[in-house]
Order: structure tokens, then C-alpha cells, then sequence
């Protein structure tokens, strides 16, 4: 593997979990969220991420290595959850329904927070190995010197 396709690679690990910190920070944000542009309460998003081929460019395959198994990961998903609202008895709310309970987003505060620290942690996972591979990139050329 040559440096630029270890950066590409991990560049697209960056990438997406940046992605899915803002997702999750969406779901943070909005877990009172009781009123929505599209009806109802707010729904909790989750980022789907998949392996996807390394896209190689013509010169690039011209001169194969036999790296054909490298994978970046790419976003193909944003799902909605569709579970069913929690309803919280608060008469006084605004969107209380008639019999005073409030359909409140179905969120869990601590299952957000750990998805946050495990992406926080897979992208400073790649910032490591993106500067690893810069690191060595530049030890070769100055070995050129």
C-alpha cells in the first residue's frame, strides 16, 4: 500500500464518524424535542456505515500491487427510528394531548453518550494512522535527500 491510499483510507474513517459525531450530537440536542416541521416528536438518527472498495485511479491499477482487499468506509444510511414515542405524563405541557401525556423522543441519553466516546475514539484512531503515514511519507523523501 502506498502512502496516499493509507491516507485516503483513513480519511474516509474521519469522514464518517465526523458524520456520526453530528448525527449524535443532533440526537442530544433534540431529546425534548416534542414538536417537529414533520409531526410529533423528534426521532433519534443513527449513521449507517459500510465497507466499501478502495477506489483506485487508472494509473493506480496499471501498477497493482495486489492491495485489492483495502476498504474505505462510506456512509449509506441515515435511518429514523421508528420506535414508538415515550409518553411522559406532564398536564401542563403545550403538547400534552387530553389525558396530560406528552410524546416525548424515545432517546437514551447514556447509549448517545457512549456512541459519542466510541467515534470520538475511532476518529482519533485514524488522525493517528493519517499522520502515521504522513510521518513515513515524509521520512522517505527526506531518506531521498
Amino acid at each position: 500500500m502506498d502512502f496516499m491510499t493509507a491516507m485516503r483510507v483513513s480519511g474516509s474513517g474521519m469522514t464518517a464518524q465526523r458524520l456520526r459525531m453530528n448525527t449524535i450530537s443532533s440526537n442530544l440536542a433534540n431529546v425534548n424535542t416534542t414538536r417537529t416541521p414533520e409531526g410529533g416528536p423528534y426521532r433519534r438518527k443513527d449513521v449507517v456505515l459500510e465497507a466499501m472498495p478502495e477506489q483506485r485511479n487508472f494509473g493506480e491499477i496499471l501498477i497493482d500491487k495486489g492491495d485489492r482487499n483495502l476498504q474505505r468506509v462510506q456512509v449509506t444510511d441515515i435511518d429514523v427510528d421508528r420506535r414508538a414515542p415515550l409518553m411522559k405524563y406532564d398536564p401542563d405541557h403545550p403538547d400534552a394531548g387530553p389525558d396530560g401525556y406528552v410524546a416525548m423522543p424515545n432517546i437514551n441519553v447514556m447509549e448517545e453518550m457512549a456512541n459519542m466516546i466510541q467515534s470520538q475514539r475511532s476518529y482519533e484512531a485514524n488522525v493517528s494512522a493519517f499522520n502515521t503515514s504522513k510521518n513515513l511519507a515524509l521520512s522517505a523523501i527526506d531518506i531521498g535527500r
